[in-house]
Formats: structure tokens, C-alpha cells, sequence
């Protein structure tokens, strides 16, 4: 992404949910918040009554938000780059953007190499499966006119001008009228004193080509300059409380806490290899390995030196590059990994694939699940697919404690950190997260002290001084970080930043002075005062990074530091000093001329980017089709994003190009009575009784052709598997006309398993194991399946009718 990706993390929101209010438009794309963030609908709905702004949909049925939305525009699942890079030409072309905004604040200046080429759908570079980037670099030139050939705004130009009105309507299916008419609308916002919000959600980001979908976002909002101003920015709806505080943590497997990349065995043996090939050269990610060494000293403390490298030796390194979910059900499949920790994650339900994926889990020696209720990965050997005879894995379930049965920081999409306080113990014995990772790590230390190993320091001499039982706020201290000279918790990272090498302590730098007053922590303030009058409410909870509410807020001005928005205007300058309404994304100390150029801190330009080099899969986002589809790719020879992550042998099952067989575009979604897999809300009887059973959506036209109707029990097959499930026949779902034919395209809910106090089936028996290059999420919203009645009379069990293989 252009925005907070390359800069702290992925898939942040860059304003806030409060923010919502002060939009003057929101385009909703690839998410459906009246139903999945219904709290945060509500801001939507303060700003469309006492500001008049729109509200625009695109998606491709009429979801519950677009029911209720100024325009809507229906879209073919995995055609979003066409739909944007179409925008932005539409933009351009019409001279829509924001001329200043776009010289000062982005790379669109910078020349690039004049060998970058596209060719065929494939960027210069490309060899076997990845890119050699020599010929995306940038020359040492600029132009601030935006006139030369090879400036990165004129290739921009260049690329985009391919997608013009048709062709995007052929590949979309989105009817001419109505790509003008979102496009118009939206792009309004890109005019000096008003501002548009984009909010995504996994409808963007689960393709093959997910990040380059959330780049071209990023993108458009740059190009109507609304990054960093209120009421703007790209904004990612979060699945559930915590998932941005699990990524801040660390808890992907390429990162560890506060977005530092984990080291690679082959590429950073040594730390001076770590801090060379990691450090940008200017930005401040050039205080790196400050933080990579304040997060040692707090793992291992006075262990730490300068002399032994901070530690680095100990901590492991990634082995091949990618361990994602994909990857480790591969390795478990072809028998490379025997054991399994499944720590509140119900992978059986949730992961691509799972007809292969729950045959290979077979293999495993022993699986430990932690969870409030025994899951379907808990009891995978259950599945009637399954020969539980057959399967001889020891399967321990640990019984966890409930959201309000545990107390802790949860992190919301919007960067704030918030304390939970404990409502109610847990039922029987139940533990917390931190309870049973505290015992499970004493024992095991205990374990290396008494028998020793083959690497034993990194497990003994690990800093682990939480009490017992463990306390979260000694926890919280830790992330915040100490001064290692008087012992006094940081005040926030500039602590970090400012101070020698290894001379601070710090769990995650990201968080420093979210804990930094024992008495009055600033994540457990709950004060409703707003004093920014811009509802940011400063003294309630605490954002990452520097409790800053709206990142780039430096955008929010011109080079002057005029605001674009005197109404809204989260920082300005006046004449001697900086105004600020939040904390600055800037040096506030300084004069706006020496900021005038530099607003995104934390990039090494010092500026957005329309033209991304770190990107995996090319610079610019590019259409490709979804791996299934069917239709072939108009745009190029080039069917499917050639980065495509692939995780074969035993998940290979592809439908072709326009398959006969199957014939029909499929995605899954959610729904508001049920949450994520269904492993809490499929045993509470209330939410069972609300929505009841799995069932597929399809349009009336299909459910006519193929004498279908609501409560009809149907088989939906793809080319990984089969399931049956009652069908619900719906005026918002309707064909698409694609590249001159319809093409129907059918829904999912993905909450169903074979556990539980309503059992279904598995909506990911079906999905296809491939990823996106940068992030490796698999493609769960398009893929082909085929949808045939079930004959009349016909007994629905067993209700997950898949393709079982053992023989792995």
C-alpha cells in the first residue's frame, strides 16, 4: 500500500471509527459494516444526517449497506484493480486531483529507470514466479512540472489509460452509467475543503491480488488528497477486537512486535546482516535497530549486551519464506510438521481448502487446541468425511476463558488500546490466554533446565517475571518499555529513538506510552472530554503511535501549513507556531517549510507512494483475473497475477478458464448473528435461533433456471470438494453482464462446521488454496462452483458430502 503498509503495518486504519462523521462521502468496498460493524455504521449515519454526506457501495450484491446507500454500484467478484485503476483514469483525465497535494506529498515526481516497461500484463523483471526489481528503481532525477515521459505520474497515466469506460464495464460488470455515476460522486472529495473516507474489508483484501487491491485504494485517495485529513483516508474494517493488537504483537509469521521484519536464516544470519538489509537509509524506520534491540533487552534483559548482539542469535529465524496458513497445512499434508498449537483459531472451519487440509491433519502426531468450546478442529476426527479408526493424533483441548472472563489490552481497528477489565471469572477451569501460555512456558523451561537441549539458552534465560498467577498489567509495563539507567517507564518511543543503542527496554515500540504511568495508564483513561473538536477524544484509551489519532496529519495542511479545511483541521500554522488538534505526524518544532516534503515520516522519501517498488507483484496494481474465473483476461495475456502463491501437491484442484462444469462465481461473507467460524455463536442457543442453519444465496433468475427454490436443499461442488445446504432464492443477489455474458455469481456464509448446537457445512470445503504474493491470504471471494438441486425427498445428511483423501 501507498499507505500505513509501508509505514507501520498492514491493513490499518489510517483516521478512526469517530472519524466516520466528519466524511463529506464513504466509498464501502469489499465490506458491509451496516451488518459487520454496525457500532461504526452508526458515526456513517451521524455525518449523513447533520452533514448530508453520501454514502456510495460497490459490491456485488445488495448487502445490508447497500441497501442503504446514496449509489450503489454492483461489481464482479476479483475486479476491484479494474474498477479503481478505471477511477483514476477517470480522475485524470477529467484533471481531478489534487495538483499540490499531489507534487509535494507523493513520489509522482520522482523519474524512474527508463527500461520499467509493462508488457503483456508482466512488469519488466519478471522471472520465475517473482520480480527482479532493477528496472523499477528511481533515477536520481525529479520533476516537479509532472511532464517528463518516465515520471512516475505519467506512467501512472500511461498504465491507467488502458482501462478506459468500456473495457471496465466489460471486465467488472458494472453498467457504464453506474461506474460514472460512483466515479463522480466520489471523486467531488478531491476538491480543497472536503474530504472522502474509504472503508474495506476482507471482500478487498482475501484475492490473489488483495494488496494490490488495497494499493489502488491508497492510490485514488492520494491522488484526491484525502490521506491524513479528517473525514479521509483508507480504513480497514478488523474481523473481530484484537486483530490489530495480535499484528502489532507480532503474531504474523513474518514480523515480530511493532512491524519489524523476522529475521531470515539465509539473509540475516548475523545482527550487522539484520540491520544492513533492514534499515532504510533515511526515514524514521532508521531508528530500527534501536527497536529491534530494546525488544531484546526485554526478552533477555541483562543477558542482552552489545558484545553478544543484543541477543540476535537467539531468537529464530524464518528458515524459507513463507509460513502462513497455507504453507503449514502443506507441510503438515506432505507430513513435515507432527504437531499443531490452534490457539482460539478453529482451522478447520476458517482455512481454504479444508476437504485436503483435514485429511492431511491426519498426520499430525498431536494437536493442543485452546478454545471455549470443543471446535471442529478440536474434533477434526469427527468429520464425516473422516475415518476416525483411521487417524491416531493425540488432541488436547485446553478450555479457555471468554472476552469478559480475562482481563488485558484489546486493540481496536482504529489503533486504540483499550483495557478490559474482567466482568466474571471463567466457568470450571477455564484459564486465560496468559495463564496458559505462563504455565505452558515455566513448564517447558523447567523441562530445558532439568534436561537440557539442543538449544537451551534462548528458553532459560529468557526474561519472564509476570507473578503467579501472571499479571497483565506487568505484561503492559513491559510492551511500554523502562529506561535500563533509572528503571522509569518511557514516556513513548521518541524515548527509543533518542537514546543509545541497547540503552532502553521495550517489548514493542509501537505501544511505548500506552503504559506509561503505573497510577493513571494512559490505555485505561476513560475520559469524554474532547478538546480537539474533532472527536478524538485524546484522553480516552490510547493510539498507536503517540496516542495520533489521524496519521499523515501533516497532509491535512498545504506546504504553508494552511489547512486544505480551516473547519477541519487536525494541525495548522499560524504565522509563528504549529496549532496542533493531535499529536503531529511531524516535526511540530520546525517551521512548515521543513516538513513541506517530508509528511510520511516513516517512508524513506519522505512521501506517499503512487508507484511502489517494495510491492511483490508490481508497482502499480494490474487486472488479473482470480485464479477461477470465468471469463479470460481482456487486459492481457496474463491470466491470473503471475506472483501467485501456490501450495501444491495435495491442493492443486483448479477449475479451468470458463469451466462448463462450473459455471457460477462464488464468495463467501458474514453475517451479523454469527461470528467468525461459529465457534462461539453456533453454541449460544439465542444467536442459534436467530439464524439457524448454512444455506447458499442465489438470484432468481438462476433458482428459475435450475427449478430451485427457497428452502430447496442444493449441492454446491467445486473442484476441491461438495456440500449440501438449503438455498435461499433472492432479489439482491442478480447476474452480471461479463465481457457479453451473464454470469451468475452465488453467496456463502462461512460460519457453519459439523460442532456445535446448529452443524452445517463447511463454506471452506470449497474455497481454492492460492495467495497473494505479499501477504499469502488465500482467495476465498471468487472462485467457480456449480449448484444442482437435490432430489426431492432426498435425505440432506451427511451434510458435508467431500472428496476424503487419506492417503497423503
Amino acid at each position: 500500500m501507498a499507505g500505513l503498509a509501508n509505514t507501520y503495518g498492514r491493513g490499518v486504519m489510517t483516521n478512526h471509527w469517530t472519524d466516520y462523521q466528519f466524511a463529506d462521502a464513504w466509498l464501502v468496498i469489499g465490506g458491509n459494516p451496516a451488518e459487520n460493524h454496525p457500532i461504526a455504521f452508526k458515526w456513517i449515519t451521524k455525518a449523513r444526517e447533520s452533514r448530508g454526506a453520501k454514502l456510495i457501495v460497490v459490491d456485488p450484491r445488495v448487502s445490508k449497506t447497500a441497501s442503504l446507500a446514496d449509489i450503489y454500484a454492483p461489481l464482479r467478484p476479483g475486479t476491484d484493480i479494474a474498477f479503481f485503476n478505471g477511477f483514476i483514469k477517470y480522475i485524470l483525465d477529467n484533471n481531478l486531483y489534487h495538483e499540490e497535494y499531489v507534487v509535494n506529498y507523493t513520489n509522482a515526481s520522482y523519474i524512474i529507470n527508463p527500461d520499467f516497461k509493462l508488457e503483456d500484463g508482466v512488469f519488466s523483471g519478471f522471472d520465475g514466479g517473482k520480480y527482479d526489481k532493477a528496472t523499477w528503481q528511481y533515477t536520481e532525477e525529479k520533476d516537479p512540472t509532472l511532464e517528463h515521459p518516465n515520471c512516475v505520474f505519467q506512467l501512472l497515466k500511461k498504465h491507467v489509460s488502458r482501462y478506459d469506460l468500456k473495457t471496465v464495464s466489460r471486465i467488472c460488470g458494472t453498467p457504464e452509467n453506474k461506474l460514472v455515476e460512483v466515479w463522480k460522486a466520489f471523486a467531488e472529495t478531491g476538491k480543497p475543503g472536503k474530504a472522502g473516507s474509504i472503508l474495506y474489508a476482507m471482500g478487498m483484501t482475501q484475492h490473489t491480488h488483495g494488496a494490490q487491491n488495497v494499493r489502488a485504494l491508497a492510490i485514488l485517495q492520494l491522488l484526491l488528497g484525502n490521506m491524513g485529513m479528517p473525514g479521509g483516508g483508507v480504513n480497514a474494517q478488523r474481523g473481530e477486537a484484537n486483530v490489530q493488537g495480535a499484528t502489532d504483537q507480532g503474531m504474523l509469521f513474518h514480523i515480530t512486535t511493532g512491524y519489524n521484519p523476522m529475521p531470515s536464516a539465509a539473509a540475516h544470519p548475523t545482527w550487522a546482516d539484520y540491520v544492513e538489509k533492514t534499515t532504510p537509509k533515511a526515514g524514521y524506520w532508521t531508528n530500527r535497530p534501536k527497536f529491534v534491540a530494546a525488544m531484546l533487552k526485554a526478552w533477555y534483559g541483562d543477558k542482552a549486551t552489545a558484545e553478544n548482539d543484543y541477543c540476535f542469535d537467539w531468537l529464530p529465524k524464518l528458515a524459507t519464506g513463507d509460513h502462513s496458513h497455507m504453507a503449514i497445512f502443506r507441510d503438515i499434508a506432505l507430513g513435515k510438521i507432527k504437531g499443531l498449537f490452534a490457539w482460539g483459531q478453529n482451522l478447520v472451519v476458517c482455512g481454504p481448502s479444508q476437504v485436503q487440509a483435514r485429511a492431511g491433519m491426519a498426520n499430525l502426531e498431536w494437536l493442543v487446541c485452546m478454545d471455549l468450546f470443543e471446535t471442529e478442529t478440536a474434533a477434526f476426527w469427527k468429520a464425516p468425511d473422516l475415518d476416525a479408526a483411521r487417524i491416531g493424533t493425540e488432541v488436547f483441548l485446553l478450555p479457555a476463558a471468554g472476552p469478559y472472563e480475562k482481563e488485558g489490552t484489546v486493540t481496536n481497528s482504529g489503533r486504540w488500546i483499550q483495557w478490559r477489565y474482567k466482568a466474571v471469572d471463567p466457568p470450571g477451569e477455564a484459564k486465560s490466554d496468559l495463564w496458559i501460555v505462563d504455565r505452558l512456558f515455566k513448564t517447558l523451561r523447567a523441562e530445558y533446565k532439568a534436561k537440557g537441549g539442543a538449544f537451551p539458552d534462548a528458553i532459560i534465560n529468557m526474561v519472564w517475571d509476570y507473578g503467579d498467577p501472571p499479571d497483565p498489567n506487568k505484561v503492559a509495563m513491559e510492551m511500554n518499555g523502562f529506561s535500563l539507567e533509572t528503571g522509569e517507564l518511557l514516556p513513548n518511543f521518541t524515548a527509543i529513538a533518542n537514546s543509545d543503542l541497547g540503552a532502553v527496554s521495550s517489548g514493542c515500540w509501537i505501544y511505548s506510552g500506552f503504559y506509561n504511568n503505573v497510577n493513571d495508564p494512559a490505555c485505561k483513561r476513560r475520559n469524554r472530554e474532547d478538546k480537539s473538536g474533532l472527536a478524538m477524544y485524546h484522553n480516552w484509551s490510547w493510539a498507536w503511535p503517540l496516542n495520533r489519532r489521524i496519521v499523515y496529519n501533516r497532509c491535512s495542511c498545504d506546504p504553508q501549513g494552511r489547512p486544505w479545511d480551516p473547519k477541519r483541521a487536525p494541525v495548522e500554522w499560524d504565522g509563528a507556531q504549529w496549532v496542533l488538534r493531535d499529536v503531529p505526524d511531524f516535526n511540530a518544532k520546525v517551521p512548515p517549510e521543513e516538513t513541506a516534503t517530508k509528511p510520511f515520516i516513516m517512508l524513506a522519501e519522505g512521501q506517499a507512494l503512487l508507484f511502489s517498488i517494495p510491492m511483490a507483484d508490481g508497482p502499480f496494481p494490474e487486472h488479473y483475473e482470480p485464479v477461477e474465473s470465468p471469463v479470460k483476461n481482456i487486459m492481457s495475456k496474463q491470466q491470473i497475477n503471475p506472483c501467485t502463491r501456490f501450495y501444491g501437491p495435495h491442493f492443486e484442484k483448479f477449475a479451468a478458464v470458463g469451466s462448463e462444469e462450473f459455471p457460477y462465481v462464488c464468495t463467501t461473507l458474514r453475517l451479523v448473528e454469527h461470528y467468525q467460524s461459529g465457534g462461539l455463536t453456533r453454541n449460544l442457543p439465542f444467536l442459534v435461533e436467530l439464524q439457524p442453519e448454512m444455506f447458499v444465496m442465489i438470484s432468481k433468475s438462476l433458482g428459475e433456471k435450475l427449478g430451485i427454490k427457497t428452502y430447496d436443499w442444493v449441492k454446491v461442488s467445486t473442484a476441491r470438494g461438495a456440500i449440501e445446504c438449503k438455498v435461499g432464492v433472492t432479489p439482491l443477489v442478480k447476474p452480471l453482464e461479463v465481457d457479453g455474458k451473464p454470469v451468475e455469481i452465488v453467496y456463502m456464509p462461512w460460519h457453519w462446521g459439523f460442532m456445535g448446537l446448529s452443524a452445517g457445512a463447511i463454506a471452506n470445503d470449497l474455497t481454492p488454496a492460492a495467495g497473494d504474493p505479499n501477504t499469502m491470504i488465500p482467495e476465498y471471494k471468487a472462485f467457480l462452483c456449480n449448484i444442482e438441486k437435490v432430489k426431492a425427498g432426498a435425505p440432506p445428511a451427511p451434510r458435508t458430502r467431500a472428496r476424503a483423501i487419506y492417503d497423503l
